[in-house]
């Protein structure tokens, strides 16, 4: 037997796609056959499976199961839960590796899978190489054995093992996300007040999208935390992986902002360490690590990539602006949105202050969000090396770690291929709105000269 992927499926980080168009069970049951190969080949005999909320995820679990027992391959299943409860348990259990049936923080019709094995998480090359394996057929064959492992309540009982915090009054928003279950189990282990908000789950997630790092999809938490006078809020995206955060005031503290509060707790402990953040991050991010006596490293956008370069450095601490955060320190290095609140919670005790007037002390910025510009595939790189070209002819100062980020009197900008999809994404930061314009301007003059035009909705 042989099978073909929809192309579109197979990508950076993870296999996603829309259920019933470019994603079905037999791309989970297939890949089922194509992992438990390429597992075996790499000495594993035993994976976790778990699975977030949505209304076609059990289906892909029972195909995807059936494809890695029918090759080979044990499978034990931890059941619905937040896609860092499979980590734990793949962290925890006898087992080699672990998939994840996730959607992440997609819309309700997407699903797809996020997979481990020996040696860390299934990226880039990886995931290419199980799509060609697959449309050559080479599969295994064995009579694999399922058992079935209730893993929530230790996972939820490690959280807190050596939690140092205070107590505050804190609003909760699942939306209707995996990690819904979890969290109502975790706010019973800690000390303070807590409010919850879409902690049932629902895949169809019908209060808001369960993307925390888009400020609309924070309205409900800011109105609870604004209602009833609370320290700040805490949201989760649809598998719990990514958080995002509001202070007293209901402003928003973004990814780089929440580093810089978990950085100096840990900077604590080991001074000098490496804090790994993304090109997307704030400048004010890298000078605050440098100021507390930390080494700040600029990575590449991507939690696969990002894992990695903490491996490789020995980092203690990473994050993302899209509100992935991974501890090293005192936890297994994988990005856990529950176990960032818990160490949020500890560092805002650790300072003394408020949230709210930790973020009013930052450094004051203002900021694009994220543009985007559509591109066709085949050009998607070729122009950010006309850019970086250009820029480097000219002798401007530029960081190509992950596409060009340029340092200028006004602030930076940056331009990147997504790993994902078929755009250019563009940020920008500056102390003023006058330097913004002009960062702006920057980068529509170079995306002129590379014959793309910005169109109405690139944001």
């Amino acid at each position: 037997m042989t099978h073909s992927f929809d192309p579109t499926i197979l990508r950076e980080y993870d296999i996603r796609g829309i259920v019933g168009r470019t994603l079905h069970e037999e791309d989970a049951y297939a890949l089922g056959r194509t992992f438990a190969a390429q597992g075996q080949e790499m000495g594993a005999r035993k994976l976790a499976v778990g699975r977030d909320g949505r209304e076609h995820s059990p289906r892909l679990e029972e195909a995807l199961v059936r494809g890695l027992t029918e090759g080979g391959m044990d499978v034990v299943r931890v059941g619905e839960g937040p896609s860092p409860m499979l980590y734990w348990a793949v962290s925890e259990l006898d087992v080699d590796g672990g998939i994840q049936i996730t959607g992440s923080h997609n819309p309700a019709d997407y699903n797809g899978f996020k997979m481990l094995l020996p040696g860390g998480s299934v990226f880039g090359s990886a995931i290419k190489a199980l799509g060609a394996r697959a449309a050559e057929g080479r599969w295994t064959e064995g009579e694999g054995k399922i058992t079935d492992e209730d893993v929530m309540d230790r996972y939820v009982q490690r959280l807190v093992e050596d939690f140092k915090g205070g107590a505050y009054r804190i609003g909760w928003d699942a939306g209707n996300g995996a990690a819904g279950p979890a969290l109502e189990k975790l706010i019973k282990l800690l000390p303070g007040e807590h409010h919850t908000l879409f902690t049932d789950v629902d895949g169809r997630f019908p209060n808001h999208h369960p993307d925390p790092t888009v400020e609309k999809n924070l309205e409900h938490l800011k109105a609870l935390v604004r209602d009833k006078g609370l320290d700040f809020g805490i949201a989760f995206d649809g598998d719990g992986d990514r958080i995002g955060a509001v202070d007293g005031q209901g402003r928003v503290i973004w990814g780089d902002q929440l580093l810089m509060i978990l950085a100096g707790p840990v900077l604590e402990e080991q001074p000098g360490a490496t804090i790994i953040a993304d090109v997307k991050a704030s400048q004010t991010l890298f000078d605050r690590i440098g100021e507390m006596g930390g080494h700040p490293l600029m990575w590449k956008t991507g939690h696969s990539l990002i894992k990695s370069k903490m491996k490789e450095t020995g980092a203690p601490l990473a994050g993302e602006m899209s509100g992935h955060i991974f501890f090293k320190h005192r936890w297994y290095g994988f990005d856990d949105a529950l176990y960032a609140s818990v160490r949020l919670i500890e560092a805002v005790a650790a300072s003394g202050k408020s949230l709210t007037q930790l973020r009013t002390e930052m450094p004051v910025s203002v900021s694009t969000p994220e543009l985007r510009f559509p591109v066709d595939e085949s050009r998607k790189f070729a122009v950010i090396e006309e850019v970086r070209d250009r820029l480097s002819a000219d002798g401007a100062t530029v960081d190509a770690t992950d596409g060009v980020r340029v340092n200028t009197p006004e602030g930076w900008w940056l331009l990147r291929a997504s790993n994902t999809q078929d755009v250019l994404v563009a940020r920008a930061e500056a102390t003023d709105q006058r330097g913004l314009d002009l960062l702006v301007t920057e980068i529509d003059q170079q995306l002129a000269l590379s014959e793309i035009e910005r169109t109405e909705g690139d944001h």
